[in-house]
């Protein structure tokens, strides 16, 4: 049974001191525990240290790798290693086939040993809450994280609570803003909340790297900086090509990725998760881990979700994001609207749909793509929403497409004949007068299914009879005539 725990009036994590710690936090409504680390210590190669470690697993503190206490192998605990190994490969891509053939092997080699022994492999990602939300490009390690966890094993929500502060230069063209430790916590809170629309509550352990790395010496750092080279950093595509441009490359962005390594040093993984962007991190992990004499991580990365564009990855700032709490209206629309030419990928990575159904995507999607589209997004609003909101928003889907208002369109009441321009303006339709004036221009403006050419063309009360107003492919108007009295009436 998972034990209940108190939590005390701290709004978030504090670092943790040596010894046993018994520092509750409330996130929300996530109950989480500080506990001690002191059997297991986070190696920064000049000892161990006893920082702590938060879960949400009623407290229970993450065992040692290294431990050694053996419990009796469960052989029917595991599935297959080879069920497993399509399971988890699936939208695998390591930058080259050869080093991906390499991953595979390595995945396959700790499967064997883990059915054998009855152990779960430790599986993590980090995630920087530099902002305080999450769209759809975040959620794809995230699915990987869950299939390990259906699949039996520990899984590590690493919020990069430290390494968040200096930002990722991994796909940046120039560096990040920095932010402080108070800010990524509070951004945190909301970010930990929104994961569990993926991840299992119960079996997902949370942890904050600043716990390890902010108590790092200077002569720790330089420790870690003595493994790597600055040609290596240099070779990076985002690094030369600011180097090519004359553009400032700061000093500390070369630390993130040995903040990284350390974290998976500090975990003592045996799989980390992230981004085709990633990998040159993620494999920094691996020489740390080796120069520390623990076996170097098997490393999985995936490819980057582009944008709802097509074209650019998924982000706030590029403004082509598909967030997990868009309403289910608006997530449905996008993904509808999504170019044909990136439906493949976001089926492979974005949904739950087994080897079968995504082979039958395939195969309709060069005589069927605006169908695979209505699956695509009824099974992605499915995933944040539930099935009942998914089949309401393909019913208003189909409504709209026929020219029908959704039943969540607003209602307003004519009673007497208003302009289509004045109908637009007052219900905020368009932002200006002047953008509905363009709109109606456009063609993009129909009343009843019909393009309006005039933006100052009176709709004229029909009693007992609803009419619609459309705005561009999804903003929609429902107009309600009162039913005229009888004369003598009211």
């Amino acid at each position: 049974m998972r034990r209940e725990l108190t939590a005390v009036p701290v709004s978030r994590p504090s670092p943790c001191s040596q010894g046993s710690m018994s520092l509750a936090v409330d996130m929300r409504n996530l109950n989480v525990a500080c506990v001690d680390m002191r059997n297991r210590g986070a190696r920064s190669g000049r000892g161990r240290s006893a920082c702590g470690f938060l879960s949400i697993m009623g407290g229970r503190q993450l065992p040692s790798n290294n431990s050694d206490v053996q419990n009796e192998p469960d052989l029917n605990r595991f599935r297959p290693v080879n069920e497993q190994l399509a399971i988890l490969m699936r939208g695998v891509d390591c930058g080259d086939p050869r080093t991906r053939d390499n991953m595979e092997t390595e995945l396959r080699d700790r499967l064997a040993a883990s059915r054998d022994s009855g152990k779960p492999l430790r599986v993590y990602c980090g995630f920087d809450p530099s902002r305080s939300d999450l769209h759809l490009g975040h959620t794809i390690p995230m699915r990987k994280l869950r299939q390990f966890q259906e699949l039996g094993h520990q899984v590590v929500f690493l919020i990069g609570s430290f390494t968040g502060t200096i930002g990722d230069p991994s796909h940046q063209d120039s560096a990040r803003a920095q932010q402080t430790l108070a800010e990524a916590l509070d951004k945190a809170e909301t970010f930990a909340t929104q994961a569990f629309r993926i991840l299992d509550r119960d079996t997902t352990i949370i942890d904050y790297n600043h716990r390890w790395l902010e108590k790092l010496t200077f002569g720790d750092v330089i420790d870690i900086a003595s493994l790597f080279t600055v040609q290596q950093f240099l070779a990076r595509h985002n690094f030369r090509q600011r180097q090519e441009r004359g553009d400032a490359i700061w000093l500390h962005e070369f630390f993130y990725a040995l903040m990284q390594a350390q974290d998976a040093v500090a975990l003592e993984t045996d799989v980390q998760i992230g981004g085709t962007d990633q990998l040159f991190n993620l494999m920094a992990g691996r020489k740390l881990m080796e120069a520390r004499g623990m076996k170097p991580q098997t490393v999985l990365t995936y490819p980057i979700l582009p944008g709802t564009d097509g074209i650019l990855r998924m982000s706030k700032s590029s403004g082509n994001t598909i967030n997990i709490d868009d309403d289910p209206g608006l997530m449905f629309t996008k993904v509808l609207n999504l170019p044909d030419e990136v439906v493949p990928l976001y089926c492979d990575l974005a949904t739950r749909w087994d080897q079968a159904t995504l082979d039958a995507a395939q195969h309709r999607e060069k005589n069927d793509i605006a169908g695979v589209k209505r699956d695509l997004a009824k099974e992605i609003v499915s995933t944040f929403h539930g099935d009942d909101l998914a089949e309401q928003a393909a019913t208003d889907a189909a409504r709209m497409h026929g020219g029908d208002a959704p039943s969540s369109a607003p209602v307003v009441n004519v009673s007497e004949p208003m302009s289509v321009l004045d109908l637009l303006a007052d219900a905020s339709l368009v932002k200006s007068r002047g953008e509905g004036r363009r709109l109606v221009a456009q063609g993009g403006v129909r009343l009843n299914g019909e393009t309006v050419s005039n933006p100052m063309l009176k709709v004229h009360p029909h009693p007992g009879q609803e009419q619609v107003l459309q705005a561009g492919k999804t903003r929609f108007l429902r107009l309600a005539h009162p039913t005229a009295k009888e004369p003598g009436t009211g």
